[in-house]
């Protein structure tokens, strides 16, 4: 089946049999329907090769995640990419994972690039001061953050406002009569890292309560951290009533270790966790989350502006930032 054919049948020429199926404006939308229903009943598939190389387009897209152990073991994150994979599928648009490690000093991401095998980038996990997103935005080259960096011009991202999340927190626990609140942060330089540690800082200050460097110490965002370092907080003079946690991993650490010494309930410590518990979390108890939207809204949305971003919209109009809220659990009391 060829578009010849097709043209035949409706007595059209292939240029406007071609320019219908490829959603040409030029095209009334009466020919295009037609066009469309002989294309669909004849059974013709485009040649996605000879499409691509008309059309000037890969019909792929990159996305970038920072070269570290833990990032592909984080379930959420997992959940994110696959559905932005399935949601470009959707558009015949395939997604190509590559890593941020360097081969002969070059990025992979700049081989991938300078290679023409993506129309536009997806850069996860961005930080403050970004050389990926700098590089991108020096040479010209389509790209949508997933999370704010300093750029001294416009550019595509998607965010949580990670600041307020935390600050929330704080508010409710003082709320609550809580004094002594703990933090269990990162010790990354993922701009999402910094914004949450500073909503936490903000939440004290707002109530004049001084931070106690025993309190809030930078770990590695997994389990094992989180739990350690809750051992540590329990084994201080005056342990914190209230503990916040920036990552769901480092809150099922938390978790285990208050539930090993009976304090993860009504009568304990509280505890609010960032994301909620893994699902794979062996805590049975509900701990209180810092919500956002699920995994899939996410993958949906970025994947929604990511196809904007290839068809020429502008930057500014694609900038989103999305609010978290507290949830409901039952690790959230007033303190003793």
């Amino acid at each position: 089946m060829s578009l010849k054919m097709i043209a035949k049948e409706l007595k059209l020429s292939t240029t406007t049999v071609s320019r219908a199926l490829n959603g040409y404006s030029d095209v009334s939308a009466i020919t295009r329907q037609r066009v469309e229903a002989v294309a669909e009943r004849l059974g013709y598939r485009p040649n996605a090769l000879a499409r691509r190389l008309k059309m000037g387009k890969t019909d792929a897209i990159g996305l970038v995640y920072p070269f570290q152990p833990n990032v592909l073991n984080d379930a959420s994150f997992l959940e994110t990419i696959s559905t932005i994979s399935a949601a470009l599928a959707l558009h015949n648009i395939d997604l190509l994972l590559v890593s941020d490690v360097s081969h002969d000093q070059h990025p992979s991401f700049i081989r991938l690039i300078e290679s023409q095998r993506v129309d536009a980038l997806i850069v996860a996990h961005t930080q403050q001061n970004d050389r990926r997103l700098r590089y991108l935005a020096q040479h010209h080259l389509p790209f949508l953050a997933m999370g704010r960096s300093s750029l001294d011009s416009p550019y595509a991202w998607f965010d949580f406002d990670n600041r307020a999340g935390t600050l929330l927190a704080v508010e409710k626990l003082v709320e609550l009569g809580h004094r002594r609140i703990a933090y269990l942060g990162g010790n990354s330089q993922q701009t999402y890292v910094n914004q949450r540690l500073q909503g936490y800082l903000d939440g004290l200050a707002n109530h004049q309560i001084p931070l106690d460097e025993g309190y809030q110490q930078p770990i590695d965002s997994n389990r094992r951290a989180g739990y350690l370092a809750t051992l540590h907080l329990l084994a201080l003079p005056q342990p914190p009533t209230a503990i916040v946690t920036d990552s769901n991993m480092l809150g099922d650490g938390a978790a285990m270790a208050l539930q090993q010494h009976n304090l993860l309930g009504s009568q304990g410590i509280s505890l609010i966790v960032f994301d909620g518990l893994p699902a794979d979390s062996l805590v049975e108890t509900t701990v209180t989350p810092i919500v956002q939207e699920t995994r899939a809204a996410v993958g949906e949305k970025i994947a929604d502006m990511t196809l904007a971003l290839i068809e020429g919209a502008p930057v500014e109009q694609l900038q989103v930032l999305w609010q978290p809220k507290l949830g409901v659990g039952d690790t959230l009391h007033k303190a003793n």
